[in-house]
């Protein structure tokens, strides 16, 4: 019996739409699922929601929890983590001291100082499973939720662990983007590479034809620049054929990136802001491309109010369905032998838990080979394999490297116990560096590392 281990289970939705996903193929109903939280209180109700699944639907599913890490990953095939570390009470000021100083970061957990003190939290946790996997279940690949993506990702490939980071930001803007061309879903194919929340479309075909400038035409004239055509205001968007272009009426933010570098990138157009130096420079610029405030933290602080309730209540009385999550796809791809392709995060090198010594690959070749990128992999029983994808168009992986370079820093930071590297990682961000001075961000970031003291003990 496979075991499927889940780390951070205690969460309030996302472990049940995992397990609901592992449950929908009927391959997998006979595994053992073990739920694995530091907090007991939300681990039972996860437990209970979860048994609900399995009783309704009469399954043959084995499930286990416990608050015991070594227990959980004893003997387990496959990790899921789902976890943040402090939860919403240490993400209070990776958000608002950068604030205080003028640094408004709409979501701050990818890059930037929210982004960087998040990985350093999330560093210590993640030695301590890594340790724990090498000695009880070295053969097990660890799918990776938590972000920042690729910082985690990163750490976690110097250590040698076979880890995938799954993000969904590939699949929901290619679903977006064929939506605006008017086009059968499954008729459109595409490439994409990059890295996680800014991998870049860079073709997308259907039967055989070019529809990228045709894609182009449609969004440039649907959203104009806001800050050229409108005079700061955010445009109406317009419609064309009665339909429009995308899901979100601020979507400007990328549209205008794919007027300057020529491509679309994968994150949501709030949180793309945050990671160049062209969106958030002050309140009105703000306005003019993200009209609606969107604020991750206070949405955080939110959940479990009564219409979430009501969703999950739903989710678990309802159909056993397979999300557009691609983490239970890996494990039925691995099991079965029945090919998928996911867009998963891996070390540039190669494939998940590989040598970087040993090989001989560089998937996306003008990127820096020791970094984390996200690229299209083919899953079977061999397991998860990169395709190589070569060389990115040149500005959008200058791009790229702009963010790289800050993951670097904060990776080394957070192994080595280094405040000097942190500092640098911030300060080399490009969104703080466009706002701050260099003795604000050292004054900022100092304030960081005392507020959140208690979850950093690799700097005490």
């Amino acid at each position: 019996m496979r075991k499927i281990t889940i780390v951070g289970a205690g969460g309030f939705v996302f472990p049940t739409r995992l397990c609901i996903d592992i449950l929908s193929f009927p391959e997998l109903r006979d595994s053992l699922i073990h739920l694995y939280d530091i907090n007991p209180q939300v681990l039972a109700k996860s437990r209970k929601n979860i048994e609900t699944v399995i009783e309704r639907n009469r399954l043959p599913t084995k499930l286990e929890s416990s608050t015991n890490r070594r227990k959980a990953l004893d003997g387990a095939n496959y990790v899921i983590i789902a976890f943040q570390v402090g939860g919403v009470t240490a993400y209070k000021p990776d958000v608002e001291i950068p604030r205080r100083y003028g640094l408004d970061q709409c979501v701050g957990d990818t890059l930037g100082p929210g982004g960087v003190f998040r990985h350093l939290r999330s560093a210590v946790a993640f030695n301590a499973i890594a340790k724990d996997m090498k000695a009880l279940c070295p053969d097990a690949i660890m799918i990776q939720y938590a972000n920042p993506m690729a910082m985690n990702c990163w750490g976690l490939n110097l250590q040698g662990i076979k880890v995938v980071g799954l993000c969904h930001s590939v699949q929901g803007t290619s679903w977006e983007l064929v939506q605006a061309l008017g086009l059968p879903y499954d008729e459109v194919t595409w490439k994409c590479a990059g890295i996680n929340h800014q991998a870049w479309f860079t073709e997308f075909r259907h039967e055989g034809k070019d529809v990228y400038p045709q894609l182009r035409e449609t969004l440039f004239k649907q959203l104009p620049s806001p800050l050229v055509v409108t005079g700061g205001r955010h445009p109406k968007m317009k419609t064309i054929r009665n339909r429009p272009a995308t899901r979100w009426p601020w979507e400007s933010v990328r549209v205008e990136l794919m007027r300057s570098f020529g491509y679309f990138q994968t994150e949501s157009p709030h949180h793309a802001s945050e990671y160049t130096p062209w969106f958030r420079k002050n309140a009105s610029t703000v306005k003019a491309y993200i009209p609606n405030r969107w604020d991750y933290y206070r949405i955080c602080c939110g959940y479990q109010a009564a219409a979430d309730a009501g969703a999950l209540r739903k989710m678990c009385e309802g159909p056993l369905e397979t999300s557009n999550e691609y983490g239970s796809r890996i494990i039925y791809g691995m099991e079965t032998g029945n090919r998928q392709v996911v867009y998963g995060n891996v070390p540039n090198w190669g494939a998940p838990g590989s040598d970087p010594l040993k090989s001989p690959s560089h998937l996306i070749t003008n990127l820096p080979r020791n970094c984390c990128v996200e690229v299209a992999c083919l899953v079977d029983r061999n397991g998860v394999q990169p395709v190589v994808y070569g060389d990115l168009p040149d500005a959008c992986a200058a791009i790229n490297r702009s963010n790289i370079g800050v993951q670097e820093l904060a990776v080394k930071g957070a192994m080595n116990g280094d405040r000097t590297l942190v500092h640098q990682a911030v300060a080399l961000d490009p969104l703080t560096g466009a706002l701050l001075t260099l003795p604000q961000i050292r004054k900022m970031v100092d304030e960081m590392f005392a507020a959140e003291r208690r979850w950093l003990p690799q700097f005490n």
